[in-house]
């Protein structure tokens, strides 16, 4: 992945991110304090977009892994935090336009050391065989005169789509383990469990 406000390679973008990161978050950055809501496996999966057996290799081979709460043996559920299940959207959406998995697995290694803030004023582009950050229109203009082929994901509309999905699944608080019913109107059947559950 290559990443903005580095030196500058044939007038694009900086040197890319398997080529010497990681890069140091900005001094004044404020990080999210912890996440105080989880997410379990197929919540994570019905947000991002995928399936439970990417969601399992991803977390099995370092990938996307659960920042909350990893598996640590049978019976145990991992817990994703939303910022996971962003991550996870945002690989999803690379595989799917044909990025190769080396790429993407450089890209996610620079994105854990970005700040909360920055990642969602981030766009990530591909020409398909590298990642760029763009964190500026101007970076964005850089990378298209190259006369490339090039497609971007905006990283703060994935941050909305990944909200809107989660306000409609059901969470789990990290200090106490009950379960956050979303605020989906049809869910009736999640209603009556939690008032059976009071």
């Amino acid at each position: 992945m290559r990443s903005s406000g580095d030196s500058a390679v044939g007038g694009a973008l900086g040197r890319g991110l398997g080529e010497g990161g990681p890069y140091p978050l900005p001094e004044n950055e404020v990080d999210q304090p912890a996440d105080t809501v989880g997410y379990r496996g197929p919540t994570a999966c019905a947000a991002a977009g995928i399936t439970y057996r990417q969601l399992d290799y991803w977390a099995r081979t370092g990938l996307v892994e659960p920042s909350v709460r990893p598996a640590y043996g049978s019976g145990t559920q991992r817990l994703y935090s939303f910022r996971d299940v962003v991550v996870l959207k945002i690989v999803k959406r690379f595989l799917d336009t044909g990025v190769a998995l080396q790429n993407i697995r450089a890209a996610v290694q620079h994105l854990r050391t970005r700040g909360y803030a920055d990642l969602e004023r981030m766009t990530l582009m591909s020409d398909g065989a590298t990642v760029y950050e763009c964190s500026s229109p101007d970076d964005v203009v850089d990378l298209l005169q190259g006369g490339q082929g090039i497609f971007g994901i905006a990283v703060g509309v994935v941050w909305r789509d990944v909200e809107t999905a989660l306000s409609e699944l059901h969470g789990e608080r990290v200090d106490t383990g009950e379960t956050l019913i979303g605020h989906n109107p049809a869910d009736e059947l999640a209603r009556r469990r939690q008032n059976r559950a009071v």
